[in-house]
């Protein structure tokens, strides 16, 4: 009898696991070994690597190891154990922060054995350094400095989007926001800083769809009414993107009936792009972002 119960939960737990992974789509599984201990581990662990029709994390508490599927064109083995190293739990690949760890209760806490950070930050050599590895150095340095740019151009064409409404041009404002969302479809999330990676995942896919809500039409009102959208998730980014320049974060409190609307922009002095010259120093800067 009791062998007859365990074969129908194993049953049912195949069927769930089958059902979950049906739902995502261009579906890549991987096995990898994630540090843990308990079931307290195996809820947490789950949860920090789970994206509902992205990606799902099935760990084992008896052998450590971890069934990861994922969509390969959303995101990566590598992405599912960032979050999960954020969460307080070490794999093979990346080591979760030393305070997060710390936090975790006492029957959580592992063994550690894993070599890389979760996030990963470059040093900068002193003149005693052996001079023989600069040539790498430059490299490294250059390659975050190109990740950074990921990000700056899509900030950059926000920007052209705010200045063509600011002039009430639905010609330029769609022209602005074709290269905005071609900004944001080349960005390689996987290079990016932890945090800036994180903050980015939660906004990508509004601020895309707003984008291309800019892009896909010429009329004014209906692209100011997306750009306020699109600039509540860019202020979210901005917060831990830190752009080359200052940059003010205004309000006009005219907008959608008096509900108000805010911006970024890269000049203190208001101009408005929800009322353009009709009302172009509506507004206040309530927010300096360095």
């Amino acid at each position: 009898m009791k062998n007859s119960f365990m074969k129908i939960m194993i049953a049912i737990t195949v069927l769930l696991s089958t059902t979950s992974n049906a739902q995502i789509k261009n579906a890549k599984t991987e096995n990898v070994k994630i540090h843990g201990n308990c079931g307290m581990c195996e809820t947490k662990i789950e949860k920090a690597g789970n994206i509902k029709k992205i990606a799902n994390v099935d760990w084992n508490q008896d052998t450590q190891m971890a069934t990861i599927t994922f969509d390969a064109t959303k995101t990566n083995q590598d992405e599912v154990l960032k979050r999960i190293a954020l969460v307080g739990y070490d794999s093979d690949k990346f080591l979760a922060p030393d305070d997060v760890y710390s936090n975790l209760h006492g029957c959580c806490q592992y063994e550690r054995v894993a070599k890389i950070p979760a996030k990963e930050t470059t040093t900068a050599m002193t003149s005693n350094e052996d001079h023989s590895t600069h040539g790498n150095q430059a490299e490294a340095t250059t390659k975050i400095v190109q990740n950074d740019n990921q990000l700056k151009s899509v900030f950059d064409n926000y920007f052209l989007v705010k200045d063509a409404l600011i002039a009430s041009n639905g010609n330029n404002t769609t022209a602005a926001a074709k290269e905005l969302v071609l900004s944001i479809n080349t960005v390689k999330m996987e290079k990016l800083e932890m945090d800036v990676h994180m903050a980015w995942m939660e906004v990508v896919n509004t601020i895309k769809k707003n984008a291309e809500n800019i892009a896909n039409t010429k009329d004014v009102k209906i692209q100011r009414d997306n750009f306020t959208t699109l600039s509540k998730d860019m202020y979210s980014l901005i917060k831990v993107f830190k752009y080359e320049t200052p940059v003010y974060y205004q309000f006009c409190p005219m907008y959608n009936e008096g509900a108000g609307a805010n911006w970024l922009s890269k000049e203190n002095a208001v101009k408005n792009p929800y009322y353009g010259s009709m009302m172009l120093s509506c507004g206040k800067t309530v927010e300096t972002i360095k």
